[in-house]
């Protein structure tokens, strides 16, 4: 599919999709919003996508919402009650239900969307020149994208309420402090300490066991009991004798060799998982 806002490529069984708007700093628009959800879809369906790397292109990663007129959709009651979704919700709602692993690479500014859009990635990496914000409240706004959700799992809610309520910028250091980020690198390291990370993850992970534990740290640490996680973990260990990833992980640990897990996501997710949709 050809995209207008952001560009799509593999290599290596790694997508990256890098917004592509640098004249306007990346200004988030509905197209971009449509065509990322697009190609996050398209990445979980390809077998040979084992990692996605989210980038922007430029000296920033997104400055917040294309405020300009020409790409805001008109909306209204009636329009919700249709089944409308805001559009960054578009893109971490796919980002939350994708199957394989997530790398944002930040650099410059992220601010509004540019914030709140890499909340549901596994592993955010920033440039030391970047900076965040939630400044939702500044706009007399509200935040998207389900981030009063994601905020306070990744931050805690203690400094999730100073980001938020105040809106204030945040320097990267003291996103690296919070745990916002995974790391910080100089600006032009950036990609390449991203391309490393996601090379480690396709050469030493079983991709079925990454999509059952992404989904299962987030659905079951939400839940007000543990009991739900010892049910679920006791069907999984018991589905280990007839799991040959299993196997293929015993026998090359043992044999002192690279893992080449057979199993597939399209094809091997356990049945049993809670968070499936079921089919009548």
């Amino acid at each position: 599919m050809s995209y207008q806002h952001i560009r799509s490529s593999i290599s290596d069984r790694v997508a990256t999709l890098e917004l592509h708007r640098p004249e306007a700093r990346n200004g988030f628009t509905v197209t971009m919003a449509d065509e990322l959800s697009d190609a996050l879809a398209a990445a979980d369906a390809n077998e040979d996508v084992r990692v996605v790397v989210l980038t922007g292109a430029g000296k920033d990663f997104c400055v917040g919402a294309d405020l300009s007129g020409k790409s805001l959709e008109v909306m209204n009651a009636e329009t919700l009650e249709r089944g409308w979704v805001e559009p960054a919700t578009r893109v971490t709602r796919q980002m939350f239900a994708l199957r394989k692993p997530v790398i944002a690479a930040i650099r410059g500014a992220a601010v509004g969307v540019g914030s709140t859009m890499i909340l549901p990635a596994d592993f955010r990496l920033a440039a030391k020149d970047s900076r965040f914000g939630f400044v939702f409240s500044r706009r007399g706004i509200y935040p998207e994208a389900g981030s009063s959700w994601f905020l306070p799992r990744i931050v805690g809610m203690g400094r999730a309420l100073d980001w938020m309520v105040s809106g204030r910028l945040i320097p990267a250091e003291e996103a690296l402090g919070a745990g916002l980020v995974k790391s910080l690198h100089e600006p032009e390291a950036l990609l390449d300490a991203a391309y490393a990370l996601a090379r480690e993850l396709v050469e030493t992970t079983a991709p079925v066991s990454v999509a059952v534990i992404r989904q299962e740290l987030y659905r079951m640490s939400a839940l007000p009991s543990p009991e739900p996680a010892f049910a679920l973990d006791s069907q999984l260990i018991a589905s280990l004798g007839q799991n040959a990833d299993a196997v293929e992980g015993v026998m090359s640990f043992l044999q002192k060799r690279p893992a080449k897990f057979p199993r597939t996501v399209g094809e091997d997710l356990p049945s049993f998982l809670p968070w499936l949709e079921r089919k009548s």
